[in-house]
Order: structure tokens, then sequence, then C-alpha cells
């Protein structure tokens, strides 16, 4: 009887031993799950956070390097306009003087003219300023010379410019008035001299034969009204250039941002799925190890 119990109790104390045996196990393989995946959580709670520090500077740097292009294309944009709006102002102040009087001038022809007489013939009353509120009269002479024009044979009167012609049609040279009358009388004279000396002068009459008279000089030339006029073009040209450059900085600026965004988000997209695939594999290898 003592043999029988002995081998029952043998066998009962092995099952029990063999049943805590297989709770532990149990409890081992539930902790270390448990732990794993704990561990992975952390571990990718940890890499978003610092993922997110290093965005939140990278949006920092961009905004301030953002804030100081923005503050330089603005400066450059009212630069350029302000050249658009100081070129527009003086066309229009070239316009209403120098281009106005060089289109309505009707002495557009030129031609050899031939000095054919030049003498005084009369004094003309001027006045002269002597103060703020001071005007004083003097007397200057009139010299008037006539020409024959080569192109037609016509003998016409001679004036300096328009200036002259519309003050006094009939006197060749108007000096500047002044209080010493023997000043302007000897200008005036050593004028005639020199037209005496040089019998053939380049003169511009009026192709329509509406005008008894030549021009010795134009007030505004050809040449006068191009080089006033390219000033104001190569403003208006550079305003628009700055202006067009900073568009297009812009625009490529966007386009490069645009480029770099979709990089960025293809990269974290793969870098998001390899870290899933690495927690998956520690996973499943901590369940083959705890069975």
């Amino acid at each position: 009887m003592k043999g029988p119990m002995r081998e029952q109790g043998l066998s009962q104390q092995s099952f029990v031993s063999a049943s805590e045996r297989d709770a532990h196990t149990g409890i081992a393989v539930r902790m270390f799950l448990w732990t794993g995946s704990k561990g992975a959580q952390g571990s990718g709670s940890e890499r978003r956070t610092i993922y997110q520090k290093i965005r939140e500077y990278d949006i920092l740097e961009k905004r301030r390097t953002v804030t100081a292009l923005k503050a330089g294309e603005d400066r450059a944009i009212l630069l350029g306009l302000s050249m658009i709006l100081f070129s527009a102002m003086m066309y229009f102040v070239l316009g209403i003087t120098m281009v106005r009087s060089y289109s309505d001038s009707v002495w557009t022809e030129e031609s050899n003219c031939t000095v054919l007489n030049s003498s005084v013939v009369a004094e003309i009353n001027c006045s002269y300023s002597c103060g703020s509120e001071c005007r004083k009269s003097s007397r200057f002479p009139c010299l008037q010379v006539y020409v024959s024009l080569n192109f037609t044979g016509k003998v016409l009167r001679l004036s300096y410019n328009e200036e002259a012609h519309e003050a006094h049609p009939e006197c060749f040279y108007i000096p500047k008035c002044r209080k010493d009358h023997t000043l302007m009388h000897s200008i005036v004279m050593n004028i005639s001299e020199r037209l005496k000396t040089h019998q053939q002068v380049l003169c511009y009459y009026d192709p329509s034969e509406q005008q008894d008279s030549v021009l010795l000089t134009r007030l505004y030339g050809r040449g006068a009204i191009i080089s006033s006029l390219l000033w104001p073009t190569c403003t208006l040209v550079g305003g628009t250039l700055i202006i067009a450059m900073v568009k297009l900085t812009q625009y490529l600026s966007f386009l490069c941002e645009q480029i770099s965004r979709i990089k960025r988000m293809g990269l974290y997209s793969l870098t998001g799925a390899s870290h899933t695939r690495v927690c998956t594999r520690k996973f499943n290898g901590g369940i083959q190890d705890g069975v």
C-alpha cells in the first residue's frame, strides 16, 4: 500500500510543478510582449518628438529667412516702381517742352545758305532787372541778315532760332538785355563780322515755303531730343527689369518650395513604413522567443 501511495504522491507533485512552470512561462511571455510593445512605442514616440523639434526649428529658420527676403523684395519692388514713376514724370516734362517744340517747328529741312547782307538797322528797346521789384530799360542793336537759299535760290531773312524769330522776326539775334549798351553793341557786331567771314552757313528752312525766313540753328534738334529721351528710357527699362527679376525670383522660390515639400513628404512616408516594418519584426521575434 505504501508503494502505490508514494507513486501517486510523486505524480501529483510532478503535475503541480509542471503546472506552476507553465504558469510562470505564460506570465513571462506576457511580460515580454508587453515590455517589447511598450519599448517600441516609447522609441517611436521619442523619434517623433525629435522629428517634431527638428521640424519646428526648420520652420522657424525658414520663417526668418522668408521674412528677410520679403523685406528685400519689397524694397526692390519699391525701387523699381519709383524708377518707373520718375521716368514717366520725365517723359511728361520732356513731352510738353522739348518734344512739343520740336514737333511744332516748321523748319525741318537742312540746306546751305549764302550770306548776302548783314547790317544793324535799328535799336530795339528792352528791359532788365535791377532788383526784386525794379525794372529798367535799355536798348540793343537789331542785326538783320539776308541769305540766299541754295536749294531754291530764294532770298530769305535769317534768324538765330525759334525763340529769336518769335520775339523779333526782323532781328537775327537778341542778346540778353543789360545796362551796358556798349557791351551789347559789341556782341552784335562781332556776330555780324563772323557771318560776313563765313559766307556759306548751314540753315533750316520750311519745306512748305510758308515762312519767309530760315534758321541758323534749331532750339531742339533731333540729336538733343534723342539724348534727352535716353535717360528716362534707361530708367524705365531698369525699373521694369528690377520688378521682373523680383517676380521671377519669387516664382522660382515657390517652385523650389513645392519640390522640396514633395520630396520631404515622400521621404517621411518611406521612413514611417521602414520604422513600422522594424517594429513588426521585433514584435514577431519577441513572440517566437517567448513561445
